[in-house]
């Protein structure tokens, strides 16, 4: 089918159906679970700190890596945006049912479920820019495996170098615009300095790194279970 003629919306639309529904659920969970677990920090020394979004963020990474080797960087990118809406939608839910009066004291849940609007559009941002930059580079560096393009080697490839450059852009931006920009006017002055943001996103980025390298196998099996279905781009699937 030649999509030329369809609106944005119809090919987001069908970009959306394309992805097998599993995937498209898991992903959504993921991305939402990976906020919520971001409010505990779970490891820091110095200004280096990691939260528990980590645990979780290799999926997510994992997903979108998947998701454009199988239909391509257009599609990974809508689904990421979805993926964000659907997270924005649910953090309104959270904030509603946070600022309910009740009159039994619940402090604790509403200060993690009602957040914080800064950092939610500071992690909205980081997240959305480094899906771009993640499925744009996954593609980029696919095509240079032209001999070989569905084999392990050029999935790992592909999937470790977007995935660092990726994380790196997530850990970056989230942490320029939380602790340069808004943090010195909500925070009492706290902030961090370039070289502490940049220091911290690295080192956050191999961390999470290492995670994607650990589970990729799942992704490559995916994969291999969709070609034999027939159901990824390199199978038919027209774009």
């Amino acid at each position: 089918m030649n999509t030329k003629g369809l609106s944005l919306r119809q090919r987001a639309g069908r970009d959306l159906r394309a992805v097998p529904g599993e995937v498209t659920s898991l992903f959504c969970v993921t991305v939402i679970v990976m906020n919520l677990l971001a409010n505990k920090t779970i490891y820091q020394v110095g200004s280096v700190a990691a939260d528990g979004g980590i645990l979780l963020s290799w999926l997510a990474f994992m997903c979108m890596d998947v998701v454009t080797k199988g239909f391509g960087q257009r599609t990974a990118t809508t689904l990421s945006v979805f993926a964000l809406g659907v997270n924005l939608f649910v953090s309104l839910i959270f904030y509603l049912c946070s600022i309910i009066p009740t009159e039994t004291d619940y402090s604790a849940f509403n200060t993690i479920f009602g957040g914080t609007w800064f950092i939610l559009l500071s992690s909205s941002i980081a997240f959305l820019l480094s899906a771009i930059v993640n499925n744009s580079v996954n593609e980029a560096v696919g095509r240079y495996f032209r001999k070989n393009p569905d084999g392990k080697a050029a999935y790992v490839t592909r999937s470790y170098v977007s995935t660092f450059i990726g994380q790196f852009v997530d850990n970056f931006v989230f942490a320029g615009l939380t602790f340069m920009v808004f943090a010195p006017i909500y925070w009492d002055g706290f902030c961090w300095t370039l070289p502490q943001c940049i220091t911290c996103s690295l080192i956050g980025a191999g961390l999470e790194l290492i995670m994607e390298v650990i589970f990729s196998p799942l992704g490559y099996l995916l994969l291999e279970k969709w070609r034999k279905e027939g159901i990824c781009k390199a199978e038919g699937l027209p774009q």
